[in-house]
């Protein structure tokens, strides 16, 4: 076998590999997502009204789909009078109760405010000094700092979440003057996929016909409310 055929072969076997293995890894994942909800949804549905029992067959994505009508129904229930006085006697329950009541009261919190839509939490990607001076971390904009650690700052603080590599649902939470912070111009989806990947899978520069900005330069000048590279 000739060398150039050789190279010829090697070069088709990688590109194989980079077309078919996110295609793979997408399916794989998403099917085992559906069979894993499908899995604990089922097991809740009495046998009579399971569709798959008179099908007599498994029905991938009835769970999912199920769900989603589950939760429409509880959605358009507590959307009325006596589903909102439901509710709130379940959240006066749940607030007498010590372990249920932090659970609840935080992961519901948490839904609301990500779920809002004013919501501001993780839709602006910015850089921050962290851990040192002169050392740059990829950051999500959660929201503007309140309460008690608000109250001691002098100066307007935001909340911005530090995401570690290669899982990026861990990480720290900073509270930053806004001056100190670099606005980026790609979006969140683009920066996850930088720091999953550790920098291997780098957005394209969109400041053409820009102002040459230089990291360098954030030592050297007063940074604005809007820091974003120019």
């Amino acid at each position: 076998m000739s060398k150039i055929m050789w190279l010829h072969l090697r070069q088709w076997f990688f590109s194989g590999i980079l077309i078919t293995a996110p295609l793979a890894l997408t399916i794989y994942i998403t099917w085992s997502l559906v069979t894993f909800i499908d899995a604990q949804v089922s097991g809740l549905i009495p046998v009579w009204l399971n569709p798959q029992t008179y099908v007599g067959f498994p029905l991938p994505g009835i769970g999912l789909l199920i769900a989603a009508v589950c939760f429409i129904i509880i959605g358009a229930l507590t959307a009325g009078i006596i589903g909102r006085m439901l509710l709130s006697s379940f959240d006066h329950v749940t607030r007498r109760v010590p372990l249920v009541r932090s659970l609840y009261g935080a992961s519901k919190q948490i839904l609301e405010t990500i779920m809002a839509n004013q919501s501001e939490a993780f839709r602006e990607v910015v850089l921050v000094e962290y851990p040192r001076r002169g050392v740059w971390a990829i950051g999500f904009v959660t929201g503007t700092t309140k309460g008690e650690v608000q109250a001691l700052s002098q100066e307007n603080l935001i909340n911005v979440f530090v995401p570690t590599t290669p899982n990026p649902t861990s990480g720290f939470l900073l509270f930053f003057e806004r001056k100190d912070t670099i606005s980026l111009d790609m979006s969140v989806e683009e920066a996850v996929k930088m720091v999953v990947s550790g920098g291997i899978v780098t957005p394209p520069d969109r400041r053409q016909n820009r102002e040459t900005f230089s990291l360098s330069d954030m030592g050297k000048a007063p940074r604005g409310g809007s820091s974003s590279p120019s």
